[in-house]
């Protein structure tokens, strides 16, 4: 996920994001209904320093946007409400159990759950379901991709009409078959995942951020004002129908919840030790950091391991950095110990695109840090372009980064502009193709699902480079990886798949469309009045509203 976890990608949606291996949070009742010693009621004040890139399930792809919509629209399948391995595990959502899979892999069969109802009160259908693929292709979600393997899919994709061959329903009876073109081993991961949450028919293809859909979750949003914040209540209907349909479902502590976006970390953090707001998504930033985990740990603080991985990445398409030695020569240039220091230690420094934890990761050193070395190549290399732009986004201390990457550049020989975007658009502006002088800049990526595939289909393959909402900000097409990541695809995770993608890891990063510096660990940081114990931090969605409740 683009977890643009811009303090907190994303997806990421991004993605998820073998399921054992996920990353591992502290110790919060795993059940997200049951109360840990609080109480019931009363609205949660909260705050985000950022906007979501958007406020429609089918084209948000950050974190901010599945933490804020996660309780909101339910897929089919879903994650468990749990952390660490236990929230890794894909389960039934709005469908009665997991997909019956046959054909040799290549057909899923579900049901819907009966009488399952919109927060308005409309029904949902099978053919909801057809509806909100098509809508997914027609707003040029990024998440798309993860979907052109449905039989006429990928043609949809390119006309925008004719329906999608590969999805039958019957209302009557609830079903839902839709048929791959090959076998695709993380699709069960993937009908987990926010894009294909069902929403009413009528509505629009476009994006609905200002007037978010009916969904189908515990709590809907009543009111959103993109770039100021957002307001829940508790849906009507959850009690009415869809709690009794899907009883395992947590149904939550507080009735409702308030979300301002403050985009001064310092103040968020002041504001949350004087109670005035509840919880701060973002991470604490890097200057309060230790102050507020010496304090605060264990009480109102905790540390989140994640699957993740930040990078800076380079054009590949056009000079200076359509040319290998540039890129690695970036590669030697850029030093992970001193965005360790940035980070205020809450990156671990890494060169490759896999993270620790994730399968197929092994551990490798292409480029150690050697500014000279890094020189030398860009002298072999003799762009004929010096002039670059380098984007970042505004938040720190990711900003901070893409000043210590801009320097990084000028240092070895390039005459740099810095472009610093407000966090709430960062990933449009860079993600749309028409964006001028889009040569290299920051990002990160979150697991969307505990698969390598993750890491590498959405990021770095040929079919993820999109128009609008493109994820492979490299624009790196590279055909025999292409090949390789379809066919990997196909099969199922095992010690012969993670060493392939262990191999691809190494192989990609030869070719340096990335500069990847560090794996990020993030926080959860609440006011006194919330009980941080029953606080689930879930890899895929991470803090779920559930399972936040006041302390007597």
């Amino acid at each position: 996920m683009k977890k643009l976890f811009v303090v907190i990608a994303v997806i990421g949606l991004a993605a998820v994001s073998s399921l054992a291996l996920a990353a591992c949070g502290g110790g919060s009742s795993s059940s997200g209904g049951s109360s840990g010693g609080g109480k019931e009621g009363g609205i949660l004040n909260a705050t985000y320093a950022s906007f979501p890139d958007y406020m429609d399930p089918q084209l948000s792809y950050t974190a901010e946007g599945w933490t804020a919509m996660g309780e909101v629209y339910i897929p089919l399948l879903t994650y468990k409400h749990a952390e660490g391995v236990e929230g890794s595990e894909v389960v039934p959502g709005l469908a009665k159990e997991m997909p019956k899979i046959t054909n040799g892999g290549k057909t899923y069969t579900l049901f819907l759950r009966p009488g399952l109802k919109y927060s308005d009160g409309t029904p949902v259908k099978a053919s909801d379901f057809t509806h909100t693929v098509e809508r997914l292709f027609k707003v040029n979600s990024g998440g798309s991709p993860f979907f052109t393997a449905i039989v006429g899919a990928e043609k949809f994709a390119e006309t925008k009409t004719g329906g999608i061959p590969g999805i039958k329903t019957n209302d009557k009876a609830g079903e839902i078959a839709i048929t791959l073109t090959k076998p695709r081993g993380t699709f069960t991961n993937e009908l987990g995942l926010m894009f294909t949450a069902p929403v009413p028919p009528n509505t629009p293809d476009e994006d609905q951020s200002a007037s978010p859909p009916p969904g189908t979750g515990p709590y809907m949003i009543t009111k959103s004002q993109p770039g100021r914040g957002w307001e829940y209540e508790r849906n009507p209907y959850w009690a009415k129908a869809n709690s009794k349909a899907m009883p395992e479902y947590p149904s939550g502590h507080v009735d409702g919840a308030k979300i301002t976006v403050i985009r001064n970390p310092q103040t968020q953090v002041n504001d949350i030790e004087q109670g005035k707001y509840d919880w701060m998504q973002n991470p604490v930033p890097a200057a309060r950091y230790t102050e507020v985990k010496e304090k605060y740990e264990g009480s109102q603080f905790r540390n989140e391991p994640t699957i993740s991985t930040y990078y800076f990445w380079m054009n590949t398409t056009k000079p200076p950095f359509n040319d290998v030695k540039v890129r690695q020569a970036v590669n030697y240039a850029v030093d992970p110990a001193a965005l360790e220091r940035i980070y205020s230690g809450q990156i671990k420094g890494t060169q490759q695109i896999l993270p620790p934890g994730m399968p197929g990761y092994k551990k490798f050193e292409l480029y150690p840090h050697d500014v000279n070395k890094a020189k030398e190549l860009i002298k072999e290399a003799n762009p004929s372009d010096m002039d670059i732009t380098v984007w970042t986004d505004t938040e720190s201390p990711n900003n901070e980064a893409g000043e210590y990457y801009e320097g990084v550049l000028k240092e070895i020989g390039f005459n740099t502009t810095l472009k610093q975007i407000n966090a709430d658009n960062y990933f449009t502006v860079i993600g749309n193709q028409s964006t001028p002088n889009l040569d290299t800049g920051w990002s990160d990526w979150f697991e969307d699902y505990p698969h390598p595939n993750d890491f590498f289909q959405p990021l770095l393959s040929g079919e993820s480079i999109l128009q609008t909402n493109n994820g492979n900000f490299a624009n790196f097409n590279e055909p025999a990886l292409n090949k390789e990541v379809s066919k990997l695809g196909e099969e199922q995770l095992g010690p012969e798949q993670e060493q392939k993608y262990s191999e691809m890891d190494e192989n990609v990063m030869k070719m340096a469309p990335w500069a990847p510096y560090g794996t990020r660990s993030l926080d959860t940081f609440v006011s006194s009045h919330v009980n941080l114990e029953n606080v689930i931090y879930n890899p895929t969605f991470f803090e779920y509203l559930t399972s936040f409740e006041f302390n007597e």
